[in-house]
Order: structure tokens, then sequence, then C-alpha cells
């Protein structure tokens, strides 16, 4: 076993590291103020090359693995920009992957240099608002007609919906009832973000403001066969190329969040004077910031091994669900812990942990509960019955 970073993975680490630098936590504290997109991180990844890190040489990218993206979102994470910085380049990273495995060759050439060079920006839209988790029951229709698909429907918490040129979007194209399983009959698509047939809705939301989450309304939206991903009725089986990268890659960001919380934790506990001591001296603060430190460690492990075996070809679900969930967690943890090792400065502005507290909540949710997930390991790992 060799659990250390290989020199292109170290090398990734200090490029990210670099950029970063030049995005320091008063952009990222003006950012969650003013809610705008972060334009200029975006467009500084972009002119390196890092917003198609995954995607094969051969349509504009790096032709990394998985396991370099997390060290590159990871590391993002951890440079103070948080879910902020993570999400705003996030979809480049794992969303893409349907196109690279099942797109044909002419819809690579044309799809995915432009998302590449950061000349164009997507949104993943799958969740519905009767459906949530539930794929197969999702209602947005695909209907044929000549040439072209007519989409309607509703979709709900998309991603930089607000500032995207394209969608990749999941549709029903048959009847639930038509199909072997209930996720046969579902299509993918990857088309123009029409606003003249799509409504985009932000939703307020508790955190990461700089990222908007939407709400987003498709009312007869012309969409060319060309634009369709694969065969018709198996987009289900598309996107599943998806799930497993986005999970390592959430989990990884987590462990980012949470080191950035605690690194200001432990500066201000070794500053802050209390009874004339430094208050990082008393074992009940210094107890909890240790726990954390060994928590996110060992969710990193996870997550990277769940990251070799995705990049091994291995089966991986059980190490990156497992991987969503130990970040998430421990992630959470260290941002508490950092705002109440603060105390009551924890809860100004000004000293940032405050909002990795309230960006520590999205990994916790999405994109997959932890529910759902303890229930996944009980069935496929330990054979239990299905409980859902």
């Amino acid at each position: 076993m060799d659990f250390a970073l290989t020199d292109l993975q170290q090398s990734v680490r200090a490029a990210i590291e670099k950029i970063c630098a030049r995005f320091g936590d008063d952009y990222w504290l003006e950012r969650d103020r003013d809610g705008k997109f972060p334009d200029a991180f975006h467009r500084a990844l972009a002119d390196d090359g890092w917003l198609g890190i995954c995607i094969p040489e051969a349509y504009g990218g790096s032709g990394l693995g998985i396991t370099e993206a997390a060290v590159m979102m990871q590391t993002i994470a951890a440079s103070g920009a948080g879910f902020s910085g993570a999400s705003a380049v996030h979809m480049n990273i794992f969303g893409l992957n349907p196109i690279v495995v099942y797109g044909s060759e002419e819809q690579k050439r044309r799809m995915l240099p432009p998302i590449v060079a950061g000349k164009e920006k997507a949104c993943f839209a799958v969740t519905e608002p009767n459906a949530g988790l539930e794929t197969a029951k999702l209602q947005t229709r695909a209907e044929r007609r000549g040439d072209r698909y007519v989409i309607t429907g509703a979709k709900i918490w998309i991603t930089t919906a607000q500032v995207a040129d394209k969608m990749l979007i999941l549709t029903r194209s048959a009847p639930i009832e038509s199909g072997r399983r209930p996720t046969d009959g579902l299509t993918l698509f990857f088309t123009a973000l029409d606003h003249r047939f799509v409504e985009v809705r932000e939703i307020e939301k508790m955190g990461r403001k700089a990222v908007d989450s939407n709400q987003v309304f498709i009312d007869g939206l012309e969409v060319p066969v060309e634009d369709r991903i694969g065969e018709e009725g198996r987009g289900f089986e598309y996107i599943l190329d998806g799930f497993n990268p986005e999970r390592i890659l959430v989990g990884a960001e987590a462990v980012g969040l949470g080191r950035a919380a605690l690194r200001r934790a432990a500066a201000y506990a070794k500053e802050r004077t209390v009874f004339g001591r430094p208050i990082g001296q008393n074992q009940a603060i210094q107890h909890p910031l240790a726990e954390c430190w060994m928590e996110l460690e060992a969710a990193e492990l996870m997550a990277f091994k769940a990251a070799w075996q995705y990049d091994s070809g291995l089966p991986c679900g059980p190490a990156a669900n497992a991987a969503k969930y130990l970040g998430a967690e421990a992630g959470f943890k260290a941002c508490q812990t950092a705002v109440m090792t603060h105390g009551g400065y924890g809860y100004a502005k000004e000293y940032h942990v405050e909002r990795y507290f309230r960006e520590s909540m999205i990994p916790r949710i999405a994109p997959v509960t932890p529910h759902l997930i303890l229930c996944f390991i009980a069935e496929k790992v330990l054979g239990l019955p299905k409980s859902y």
C-alpha cells in the first residue's frame, strides 16, 4: 500500500493552491454577501485548463482521473473557498461524464470543448419537486416529434441554472408502466437552456449564496435529436456514470471545508487569551479539535480509496457512498466545532467560520441524504432486506 500522493497529484495540488491564493477570504466573504457568481475564479481555473481535468485530451481536457479531481476539489474547498468555490466548477468535473462515456464522437467534439474552455456553463437537471431522490418517478416529459423532442416539466434544486448556457437534463420519454423496470423510459439530453421556453427562479437558501440553486420550469422546449445522449429510454443507466464520482468529490470537498474551519479554529485557540492563558491550552478546546482532525483524516482515506477504485475500473458504490457520508459528517463537525471555539466571534461574518458552518450542511443533504446511504450500505454490503 502507498498512501502518498503521486508527483502528478502533488503538482495538481500545488497548482490549484496557487490559483486559490489569488482569491482570499475577503473575495469569498464578498461573494457570500452580494450573491454574485465567482466569475473571476471560474475564469482563472478555465484559463489554466482545470475545468476539464477528467475530460479526455482529445476534447480539450487533461484526461486525468477522479483521484486527481478529488485532490483539486478538496484543495479548492480547503483554501477557504468552501462550497462556494467548489460548486462553481463541480458540474464540470463529474456532470459531463455521461457525455464522455456514452456520447457520439460528434457530440463530444461539439459539446465538451466550450465547457472545458469556460466559454459555456452547464447545469445538471435531474431532481424534481414531486420525485426527489425517487428518480424513476420524475415527470418531465420528452415527446418525439420528427427530428426533435419537445420537453415540458419542472426541476428543482438545479445549481448554476441562473448562469448556465446548457443543461444535462433527464426526462421521461415513455410511461413508467411500459418498461421492465421503473427506471426504463428515461432519456438524457445535453442541450441549450433557452430562456424563451425555460423559466429559472432562484431559491433563497441558507448558504453558498454565490452559487445559485433554482426551480426550473420548462414549457415546450424543442431539442434536436442530435442533443440526445445515447439511446432513447436508457438515460438513467447513463447518469449512473456520474453518481459515484459526484459522491467521491463531495466527500473530498467536505473534508477540505472541514480543514479550512479547523485551521482557523486552531489559530484562534492559540491567539485568544482568557484568564491569562490561551484557550488552546485548555483540554476542553484541544480535545474536540483533535477529534475533528482524526475524523477528517479518516474520511479523506475513504474518499481516496473510492477514487482509486473508480479509476481502476473496480466496483466503488459502497466506498463512494461511505466517502460522501463520512466526509460530510466530519466536515460538519469540524465547522460546528470551529464556531464554538470562536465563541461569540464565531457568529460574526468577519471570522468566516459561520459561513463554513452554513455551507457544511450542503454535503450532508446532497446529492443523497445520509439516511439513504445507510440504507444502501445495509442492503448492498451487509445483505439486509431493502427498507424502502
